[in-house]
């Protein structure tokens, strides 16, 4: 058999997987997956999704499982044993960036965050090998409880490369929330981290801030405030306007909490965001690009009820991943210790009117 044909054995038996995995409790109009992941060991978080250089249906998810692990998932939903990490303290967000430059060479990095550790931990893919000697400790000087790291994404500066970290937490202050950091190569094949920037507004309350996403081309990151907004700044820590708060989307509308963030490209810098409102079992969508007259005017555009239960983390590409994703793949962490893996078409259905 076939790569090819293998890989469409495999799906079809996920798909079948997947109809059987849907919670009776979604909507009866809920867009179904086409993979349900293998179950992780404890508590499934976030995923990030890998592109194969050469062979896009060979790409890879990887999920984070707060129990202790980061896992590593094949298309078809497989877990990889060999390619998983185990032994981590209380893993939460994980973000990964391809091509990118560290002690002159070029390679692929995953970058996840131990909650427990208070630290973030660097993996080189697709062999997810550690290439951070034991982890890197975030938040240094600040006092313990404000020391406890949970989202993270990944920042390539497109005008010379460079790569950044953007950290937030548990909980902190209502100013300075999240931390920016340049990672180096540290001459060894390891990282050096450098505090850059300390920014970001916080609500307060008993919310906190997990999820963040990084629209490289664009210049501009976004984190859910949970209780308030989907808070929007510069990416960059040079700009002009670094410290700025931009916009504030998805201040209505959600049922409680605002969590995973993802970003899926239709042109260079237009597309869609999506945003999950955890409790409500949908992902609400804002436009990528704003309006013409004003890139930071991003009012919802439509509301997706999904078959994930309380997703908190989400990722998204547009390029397609074989036969089963021919327009792209939306994946979401569930309950149930699974990632439900979607195809881009049934959700723009849903974007179009199409029920």
């Amino acid at each position: 058999m076939s790569r090819s044909q293998n890989f469409l054995v495999l799906a079809a038996v996920a798909v079948v997987a997947a109809t059987a995995c849907v919670s009776p409790t979604t909507a009866p109009n809920a867009v179904r997956p086409v993979v349900v992941t293998e179950q992780v060991a404890g508590d499934s978080d976030d995923p990030a999704i890998w592109i194969h250089p050469t062979d896009a249906s060979q790409s890879l998810i990887l999920g984070t499982d707060k129990s202790g692990g980061l896992y590593t998932f094949d298309l078809s939903g497989k877990i990889l044993a060999d390619r998983t990490q185990t032994g981590l303290s209380r893993p939460n967000n994980v973000d990964i960036q391809q091509g990118v430059v560290l002690d002159g060479k070029t390679l692929d990095v995953a970058i996840v965050t131990e909650r427990d550790g208070g630290r973030v931990r660097m993996y080189r893919l697709p062999e997810v090998v550690s290439i951070d000697g034991g982890g890197v400790e975030v938040f240094a000087g600040d006092p313990p409880d404000l020391r406890t790291p949970m989202g993270v994404a990944l920042y390539h500066r497109p005008s010379d490369g460079a790569l950044f970290a953007i950290v937030s937490r548990k909980t902190g202050p209502a100013e300075g929330y999240l931390w920016q950091y340049r990672i180096t190569g540290n001459g060894s094949g390891g990282v050096s981290f450098e505090k850059v920037r300390q920014f970001g507004a916080f609500s307060g309350g008993e919310g906190e801030i997990e999820a963040i996403a990084i629209d490289d081309e664009s210049g501009y990151v976004y984190y859910s405030d949970e209780w308030a907004g989907v808070r929007k700044y510069a990416a960059d820590p040079d700009a002009a306007d670094a410290n700025k708060p931009l916009a504030v989307l998805g201040e209505k509308g959600f049922r409680e909490d605002r969590e995973g963030i993802s970003i899926y490209k239709t042109g260079p810098r237009t597309g869609y965001i999506l945003v999950s409102d955890q409790q409500a079992n949908m992902f609400r969508v804002y436009p990528r690009e704003g309006t013409a007259s004003d890139p930071h005017a991003q009012a919802e555009i439509a509301a997706i009820p999904v078959s994930t239960l309380e997703s908190d983390g989400s990722e998204v590409t547009s390029i397609a991943l074989g036969p089963n994703f021919p327009k792209g793949l939306f994946v979401a962490m569930s309950e149930g210790k699974v990632f439900q893996l979607y195809r881009w078409e049934d959700l723009e259905a849903r974007l179009k009117g199409t029920p």
